[in-house]
């Protein structure tokens, strides 16, 4: 049987190299240099294997048996395996802020303060000033006071944290009013009604799914009340017969009757949107002048820092909240607070936020720098796609996402695809979104209405000619 193996030009199972004659041959000292003898002995011991199995079931090419190839295959898998996860992508989707893309991008000032902060020792809690131990939150209280006007701040890990910690330091076993139209559920199944049972606060509902009173409110306000809370409605609007109460209202009704008034304020943002030709969002500091005790609001959102939750308001409800024992659980780290900080000092000067912010300036891109990047682009997608896919420069929408004005959009400008043969276009436009998927820079875009649509707002001009590299060479 060997021998007719052997004249097959094919290997049995006991030509298979040794474990200990591959690691002393010659071809495997780069992997070993690369990956260390622990991984690569790992890696050979699965490629041993598989050679053993197929010899059994009928033979292997002797080629694949020489240390060259051993040490090719070997390679490669450590090397595919050593890839890190988490990637780098182009997010052409159109969504701004995309939640499963990493929502905001970081302004090179952040980069900066994260980098210094992992490199070198730093005063997380340590008060410079008097040599003792500090607070944390020190470090970015007294700017987010400034920006906010609020009277004290504080932060945790994102803003369900912040919303949990909220209930928990001050409606345990309580009552919190809600209106019914603003239970909302956002991404990975965060709800309003859950939120609050785990936080040991029992939801009191007033209204209806579209209109709300004043008089609902106070109606509702007993003994066990603990606040009136009012929820941004995130990722959804309701429109036509509606009515809400204001924030302003809200808080006179439980100021009247000596309750705080909370707002979840959602993404957030410290500045008028109006001023850079977006739409309308109320500020943290309108919310907080119209009367509202404590608001809650996103790091990585509209304020285009980090993933963070922050809660700004009166002092002395700021320091029962700093106490309760989930505020450690919920803390932030150093990195966090590294970004935040000069996220937050880009605002103390308005006039360049549009340049120097990374969301606002996304966001802020006219359709007319969009067009052109389109056009230069078009001819070069479609030599990579291939002749079966019709490629064209288009105007189109983007949206700003994560909840942010979720009914609004921005003109932009971007690239759709077309499958160009006869049948139906669905798994063609799949096969070639896979394809972009899986280039060394992922590209992501979006299929609808049987096109691919690639959405530039998000591809900047310094990045344009990385990109175009990838579509040098057919996809296919």
């Amino acid at each position: 049987m060997a021998d007719q193996l052997s004249g097959a030009g094919l290997a049995a199972a006991s030509d298979i190299p040794s474990l200990d004659r591959l690691l002393n041959a010659e071809a495997l000292r780069p992997a070993l240099a690369t990956h260390g003898r622990t991984q690569v002995v790992a890696a050979l011991r699965r490629d041993l294997e598989a050679l053993r199995k197929r010899a059994l079931d009928g033979g292997v090419p002797r080629h694949e048996l020489d240390a060259a190839a051993v040490a090719a295959r070997t390679s490669a898998a450590l090397d595919q395996a050593a890839q890190p996860r988490l990637r780098a992508v182009y997010n052409l989707t159109g969504t701004v802020l995309h939640t499963n893309l990493g929502r905001a991008l970081l302004p090179d000032e952040a980069v900066a303060s994260v980098l210094r902060a992992l490199t070198t020792p730093a005063n997380l809690e340590f008060d410079l000033d008097t040599g003792g131990r500090g607070d944390r939150d020190d470090l970015i209280d007294d700017l987010l006071c400034e920006l906010t006007g609020a009277e004290a701040a504080t932060v945790v890990n994102n803003n369900a944290a912040a919303v949990l910690l909220m209930l928990n330091a001050l409606a345990d076993r309580r009552e919190v009013v809600v209106s019914r139209g603003e239970l909302v559920e956002i991404g990975g199944a965060f709800r309003i009604p859950d939120i609050m049972k785990r936080a040991g606060a029992k939801l009191v509902e007033v209204g209806t799914t579209n209109r709300t009173h004043a008089a609902d409110y106070e109606n509702a306000i007993g003994p066990r009340t603990a606040m009136l809370m009012k929820v941004h409605c995130s990722n959804y609007a309701v429109t036509g017969f509606t009515k809400s109460v204001g924030v302003a209202d809200v808080a006179a009704l439980a100021h009247a009757r000596g309750l705080p008034a909370t707002v979840d304020l959602g993404s957030g943002t410290l500045v008028d949107l109006t001023q850079f030709g977006l739409p309308k969002e109320d500020t943290v500091r309108e919310t907080i002048a119209a009367g509202a005790d404590l608001v809650t609001f996103s790091g990585d959102k509209l304020l285009g820092g980090p993933q963070a939750g922050l809660l700004v308001g009166r002092a002395d409800l700021i320091r029962k909240i700093k106490k309760n024992p989930l505020k450690r659980a919920l803390r932030v780290g150093k990195l966090t607070l590294a970004a935040l900080e000069p996220v937050l000092q880009l605002y103390r000067a308005p006039e360049f936020l549009a340049q120097r912010l990374t969301t606002l300036r996304l966001l802020t891109r006219p359709m007319r720098d969009i067009q052109p990047q389109a056009e230069r682009l078009r001819g070069m997608l479609a030599h990579a796609a291939g002749r079966s896919y019709a490629v064209e420069a288009v105007p189109m929408f983007s949206q700003i996402g994560s909840g942010a004005l979720p009914i609004d959009q921005l003109p932009s400008y971007g690239l759709a695809v077309r499958y160009a043969g006869s049948g139906r276009p669905g798994r063609h436009l799949d096969r070639l979104e896979t394809l972009l998927r899986r280039l060394p820079v992922p590209v992501i875009g979006r299929i609808a209405d049987d096109a691919l649509w690639l959405d530039l707002r998000c591809l900047e001009d310094r990045d344009e000619a990385a990109f175009a590299a990838q579509l040098a060479e057919p996809l296919a």
